[in-house]
Protein backbone atom coordinates (compact mmCIF):
# COMPACT_ATOMS: atom_id res chain seq x y z
CA UNK A 1 0.00 0.00 0.00
CA UNK A 2 1.61 3.05 -1.38
CA UNK A 3 0.72 7.04 -0.89
CA UNK A 4 2.22 9.95 -1.68
CA UNK A 5 1.77 13.24 0.66
CA UNK A 6 2.45 16.61 -0.24
CA UNK A 7 4.85 15.01 -2.81
CA UNK A 8 7.68 15.51 -0.79
CA UNK A 9 7.14 11.83 0.87
CA UNK A 10 6.25 8.45 0.21
CA UNK A 11 4.75 6.71 2.87
CA UNK A 12 4.59 3.19 2.20
CA UNK A 13 5.30 -0.72 4.26
CA UNK A 14 8.48 -1.74 4.78
CA UNK A 15 9.93 -4.14 2.92
CA UNK A 16 11.67 -7.33 4.59
CA UNK A 17 15.28 -6.02 2.95
CA UNK A 18 15.23 -2.88 5.00
CA UNK A 19 15.56 -4.57 8.10
CA UNK A 20 18.99 -2.43 8.57
CA UNK A 21 16.98 0.93 7.85
CA UNK A 22 13.97 -0.10 10.40
CA UNK A 23 17.06 -0.83 13.17
CA UNK A 24 18.48 3.03 12.10
CA UNK A 25 15.38 4.81 12.47
CA UNK A 26 14.34 3.17 15.53
CA UNK A 27 17.80 3.86 17.40
CA UNK A 28 17.29 7.26 16.39
CA UNK A 29 13.76 7.08 18.23
CA UNK A 30 14.72 6.02 20.65
CA UNK A 31 17.47 9.06 21.11
CA UNK A 32 14.45 11.42 21.15
CA UNK A 33 14.03 13.67 24.32
CA UNK A 34 10.55 12.09 24.92
CA UNK A 35 11.65 8.63 24.41
CA UNK A 36 11.60 7.44 27.92
CA UNK A 37 7.53 8.08 27.75
CA UNK A 38 6.81 7.36 24.29
CA UNK A 39 8.95 3.79 24.08
CA UNK A 40 8.23 0.96 25.90
CA UNK A 41 11.65 -0.23 24.99
CA UNK A 42 15.10 2.06 25.62
CA UNK A 43 18.19 2.65 23.47
CA UNK A 44 20.17 0.55 25.58
CA UNK A 45 17.74 -2.36 24.76
CA UNK A 46 17.39 -1.87 20.91
CA UNK A 47 21.29 -1.19 20.28
CA UNK A 48 21.62 -4.51 22.27
CA UNK A 49 19.95 -6.51 19.91
CA UNK A 50 21.77 -8.47 17.20
CA UNK A 51 20.52 -8.22 13.80
CA UNK A 52 18.55 -11.06 13.42
CA UNK A 53 15.79 -9.46 15.66
CA UNK A 54 15.67 -6.67 13.12
CA UNK A 55 15.99 -8.99 9.91
CA UNK A 56 13.00 -11.03 11.84
CA UNK A 57 10.80 -8.46 12.55
CA UNK A 58 11.41 -6.46 9.26
CA UNK A 59 10.36 -9.95 7.49
CA UNK A 60 7.06 -10.48 10.03
CA UNK A 61 6.00 -7.53 8.40
CA UNK A 62 6.73 -7.81 5.09
CA UNK A 63 4.59 -11.06 5.04
CA UNK A 64 1.29 -11.94 3.49
CA UNK A 65 -1.02 -12.05 5.46
CA UNK A 66 0.29 -10.29 8.33
CA UNK A 67 -0.61 -9.68 12.22
CA UNK A 68 1.65 -6.26 12.22
CA UNK A 69 2.62 -4.22 9.58
CA UNK A 70 4.89 -0.96 9.60
CA UNK A 71 4.97 1.75 7.27
CA UNK A 72 7.33 4.06 7.00
CA UNK A 73 7.66 7.93 5.06
CA UNK A 74 10.69 8.22 3.07
CA UNK A 75 11.14 11.91 1.77
CA UNK A 76 12.34 12.67 -1.80
CA UNK A 77 15.90 12.25 -1.04
CA UNK A 78 15.30 9.06 0.49
CA UNK A 79 15.62 9.40 4.12
CA UNK A 80 13.20 7.72 6.39
CA UNK A 81 11.39 10.53 8.05
CA UNK A 82 9.20 8.91 10.56
CA UNK A 83 7.73 5.24 10.89
CA UNK A 84 4.54 3.86 12.56
CA UNK A 85 3.43 0.25 13.47
CA UNK A 86 -0.18 -1.06 13.00
CA UNK A 87 -0.75 -4.55 15.02
CA UNK A 88 -3.81 -6.54 14.77
CA UNK A 89 -5.72 -7.50 17.61
CA UNK A 90 -8.50 -9.44 17.70
CA UNK A 91 -11.74 -10.32 19.39
CA UNK A 92 -11.62 -12.68 22.33
CA UNK A 93 -7.88 -12.53 23.21
CA UNK A 94 -5.79 -10.50 25.74
CA UNK A 95 -3.81 -7.32 24.59
CA UNK A 96 -0.12 -6.48 25.99
CA UNK A 97 -1.53 -5.45 29.46
CA UNK A 98 -3.66 -8.29 30.42
CA UNK A 99 -7.67 -6.44 29.31
CA UNK A 100 -9.30 -8.73 27.10
CA UNK A 101 -9.75 -7.51 23.22
CA UNK A 102 -13.71 -7.00 22.74
CA UNK A 103 -13.32 -6.55 18.62
CA UNK A 104 -10.96 -7.01 16.10
CA UNK A 105 -9.10 -3.69 16.24
CA UNK A 106 -5.36 -2.36 15.18
CA UNK A 107 -3.17 -1.00 17.77
CA UNK A 108 -0.84 1.85 16.49
CA UNK A 109 2.63 1.55 18.44
CA UNK A 110 6.34 2.85 17.79
CA UNK A 111 5.07 6.19 16.61
CA UNK A 112 8.01 7.89 15.57
CA UNK A 113 8.71 11.23 12.98
CA UNK A 114 12.17 13.26 12.93
CA UNK A 115 11.77 16.32 14.71
CA UNK A 116 12.95 18.09 11.24
CA UNK A 117 9.81 16.76 9.40
CA UNK A 118 7.13 17.46 12.00
CA UNK A 119 4.66 19.85 11.84
CA UNK A 120 3.86 19.47 7.79
CA UNK A 121 1.24 16.81 8.10
CA UNK A 122 3.04 13.68 7.61
CA UNK A 123 2.06 12.34 10.94
CA UNK A 124 -1.22 12.38 9.50
CA UNK A 125 -0.27 10.82 6.27
CA UNK A 126 1.42 7.98 8.48
CA UNK A 127 -2.07 7.35 10.72
CA UNK A 128 -4.03 7.46 6.98
CA UNK A 129 -1.77 4.92 6.02
CA UNK A 130 -1.73 2.54 8.50
CA UNK A 131 -5.58 2.77 9.49
CA UNK A 132 -6.45 1.94 5.97
CA UNK A 133 -4.63 -1.46 6.51
CA UNK A 134 -6.14 -2.05 9.71
CA UNK A 135 -9.90 -1.67 7.94
CA UNK A 136 -8.81 -3.72 5.39
CA UNK A 137 -7.57 -6.37 7.74
CA UNK A 138 -11.47 -6.24 9.31
CA UNK A 139 -10.81 -3.93 12.22
CA UNK A 140 -13.42 -2.51 13.74
CA UNK A 141 -11.01 0.79 15.21
CA UNK A 142 -7.68 1.36 16.02
CA UNK A 143 -6.29 2.64 19.25
CA UNK A 144 -2.99 3.56 20.55
CA UNK A 145 -1.25 4.31 23.73
CA UNK A 146 0.12 7.70 25.10
CA UNK A 147 1.46 8.63 28.31
CA UNK A 148 -0.03 11.26 30.02
CA UNK A 149 2.48 13.45 29.89
CA UNK A 150 3.28 13.35 26.08
CA UNK A 151 0.99 16.20 25.22
CA UNK A 152 3.14 16.80 21.89
CA UNK A 153 2.05 13.05 20.68
CA UNK A 154 -1.45 13.70 22.42
CA UNK A 155 -1.51 16.89 19.89
CA UNK A 156 -0.47 14.99 17.08
CA UNK A 157 -2.80 12.28 17.57
CA UNK A 158 -5.80 14.76 17.70
CA UNK A 159 -4.70 15.67 14.39
CA UNK A 160 -4.72 12.50 12.64
CA UNK A 161 -8.34 11.93 14.16
CA UNK A 162 -7.67 9.94 17.34
CA UNK A 163 -9.81 11.00 20.87
CA UNK A 164 -9.24 9.97 24.21
CA UNK A 165 -11.50 6.66 25.00
CA UNK A 166 -11.18 7.41 28.91
CA UNK A 167 -9.46 4.27 29.25
CA UNK A 168 -5.89 4.22 30.99
CA UNK A 169 -3.39 1.62 32.11
CA UNK A 170 -0.31 2.37 34.15
CA UNK A 171 2.78 3.20 32.53
CA UNK A 172 4.85 0.05 32.60
CA UNK A 173 7.79 1.88 33.32
CA UNK A 174 6.78 3.83 36.73
CA UNK A 175 3.04 2.32 37.67
CA UNK A 176 2.90 5.83 39.45
CA UNK A 177 1.95 7.04 36.04
CA UNK A 178 -0.49 6.39 33.51
CA UNK A 179 -0.84 6.26 29.70
CA UNK A 180 -4.20 7.43 28.17
CA UNK A 181 -6.10 5.39 25.48
CA UNK A 182 -6.70 6.88 22.07
CA UNK A 183 -8.93 5.64 19.20
CA UNK A 184 -10.53 6.46 15.82
CA UNK A 185 -13.93 4.82 15.56
CA UNK A 186 -15.78 4.51 12.35
CA UNK A 187 -19.56 3.50 11.46
CA UNK A 188 -19.47 -0.60 10.55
Amino acid sequence: MDGITGGDYVVRAIRADEWEAVKRLRLVALRDPVARIAFMETYEDAVGRPDSFYRERAARSAEEPSGARQFVAVAADGTWAGSLTVLVEEAGSMDWAGAPVERRQGHVVGVFVRPEHRGNGLIKALFDTGVAWARKQGAERVRLMVHQDNQRAQGAYRKAGFVPSGGTVPFDKDDSEDEFEFVLEWAS
